[in-house]
């Protein structure tokens, strides 16, 4: 899956980039924003964990949460990936009633070939 605001925010990245996105798409689910998407949102921020200007970084995890993704997988390290705040999006996750989110970095999920296992 990945979020209708990936898709806006992809638009300056480099070709290959876009190409890659665009590849990505024929087996993926794109969520688009929603309600309970905003409403849980809105409790990230009220919570603390990202002030308005990153709104959009809490919106992301809204959307997987929602959307009952298990995982995210993220470069942002400042806003998502990151030690302080996985736990309090999942705190708040756990007072709205959503499951908890496994957050982690793209180094964290690729495989090699030729790694032993």
């Amino acid at each position: 899956m990945t979020s209708g605001l990936v898709r806006a925010e992809i638009g300056p990245a480099p070709d290959e980039v876009r190409a890659l996105f665009t590849d990505m798409l024929a087996f993926s689910e794109i969520i688009e924003p929603s309600a309970d998407g905003q409403t849980l949102r809105q409790a990230y921020m009220d919570a603390g964990i990202v002030t308005r200007r990153s709104s959009d970084d809490a919106l992301h995890v809204a959307l997987a949460t929602v959307s009952r993704c298990s995982i995210i997988v993220s470069w942002n390290f400042r806003h998502i990936v990151h030690f302080r705040k996985i736990p309090l999006y999942n705190a708040v996750n756990a007072l709205k009633g959503y499951p908890s989110l496994t957050i982690l970095s793209p180094r964290e999920v690729i495989e090699y070939e030729d790694e032993d296992v």
